[in-house]
């Protein structure tokens, strides 16, 4: 499905000068969606359903107040017309707090262009952990420049300044309503917006918003997701999967170990693991690993690592970079303990997952 153009409803935290903190979006809908013929019986509010519908509401609210948005979100939204098709008459009273620190939006991607504003930059993130998009299918250019620093706390989000008293050279947290900073960065944690179904992720901390997580993933305590990076079917995360890195269904990443990522250090290879593959403990790989490969615990697979090629009577045939075993499947990455040597041999042995560790229903 070509996702665009797509719009999305939502709405934002805000700081106290106004400027936009995060944005929740809860209807994205696509133009190339099936259409369906509404009700006779519902008023007048936003259809589900229907892209024209809301793209002509997104034309009636440009001009509109913040309040006059509130009231529009309150009757659209939450007031039951959207998710149950509740009458104009039966919409009930809008709250005299009603969203207080929100503002609510509609917005529109019409194309895949560089990130422009927040707004931009949160819908593509939930495209991702939607499922909607995979990595590295979406122009994510100017993500990090239209992300503030948040300071993201029990009470939501908030800017760092707007936490902390300065006095004398002293920087000290205010006591704001017991509130307790989890952490200070650009992304939230993807469980704050999105869960995932089918999904076990034991250290929430540890896993950003624009993750792709397929069911059947499960990621222990030191596992980690980027943005923009994720699993293709049931896996086993003990270690990290970095911006831009995909993992193959039935792999298991062992702990400690680590994916080369695309965000630092100048490589601009994308590096992703094959299906039923292992990853030891404490390794690191730098090159895209084929299906069906072993990298040994506490090594680091670079693609200008040189390594020696053997063959199934361990006879040397030929040393290469290691990036000229990209992709290639059925193999075993080990370091020779004796030589210290890198060396590569057909892989006879098959990774295997514990089914019911990837049931998380």
């Amino acid at each position: 499905m070509n996702i665009f153009p797509v719009i999305a409803v939502g709405t934002s935290a805000t700081s106290p000068s106004g400027e936009i903190l995060d944005v929740r979006y809860e209807l994205i809908q696509f133009k190339e969606e099936e259409k369906k013929q509404l009700p006779t019986d519902i008023g007048t509010h936003l259809s589900w359903y229907h892209f024209e519908d809301t793209l002509k509401e997104l034309e009636n609210c440009k001009e509109f107040s913040e309040e006059e948005m509130k009231e529009w979100y309150w009757n659209n939204m939450d007031g039951g017309s959207a998710s149950g098709f509740i009458p104009q008459e039966d919409l009930q009273e809008k709250p005299e707090n009603y969203m207080e620190g929100r503002v609510c939006i509609i917005h529109l991607l019409e194309k895949d262009e560089p990130v422009r504003s927040i707004e931009d930059a949160y819908l593509k993130l939930y495209l991702l952990s939607l499922k909607y998009t995979k990595p590295n299918s979406l122009n994510l250019d100017g993500l990090f420049d239209a992300l503030p620093n948040i300071a993201w706390t029990n009470n939501g989000p908030m800017y760092p300044h707007d936490l902390v008293n300065a006095d004398e050279g002293e920087i000290s947290v205010k006591p704001q309503q017991n509130t307790y900073i989890r952490s200070l960065d650009k992304f939230p944690c993807l469980t704050d917006y999105i869960v995932p179904s089918g999904v076990r992720i034991a250290d929430a901390s540890r896993v950003r918003l624009g993750a792709y997580l397929s069911e059947g993933t499960t990621v222990m305590h030191e596992g980690f997701v980027n943005f923009n990076a994720g699993t293709l079917g049931p896996t086993m995360i003990e270690g990290r999967i970095s911006a831009g890195v995909v993992v193959g269904k039935n792999s298991d990443l062992g702990g400690g170990c680590s994916t080369m990522g695309t965000l630092s250090g100048g490589n601009d290879v994308k590096i992703s693991v094959g299906e039923d593959c292992l990853l030891g403990a404490n390794s690191g790989l730098g090159i895209p690993l084929g299906d069906r490969c072993i990298l040994e615990a506490g090594l680091y697979l670079t693609g200008g690592s040189k390594v020696e090629v053997l063959d199934q009577s361990n006879n040397l045939v030929e040393t290469v970079k290691a990036s000229e075993l990209s992709l290639k499947p059925d193999l075993l990455f080990i370091r020779n303990s004796l030589s210290g040597s890198i060396q590569c041999k057909p892989n006879k042995k098959s990774v295997v997952l514990n089914d019911q560790l990837h049931s998380n229903d």
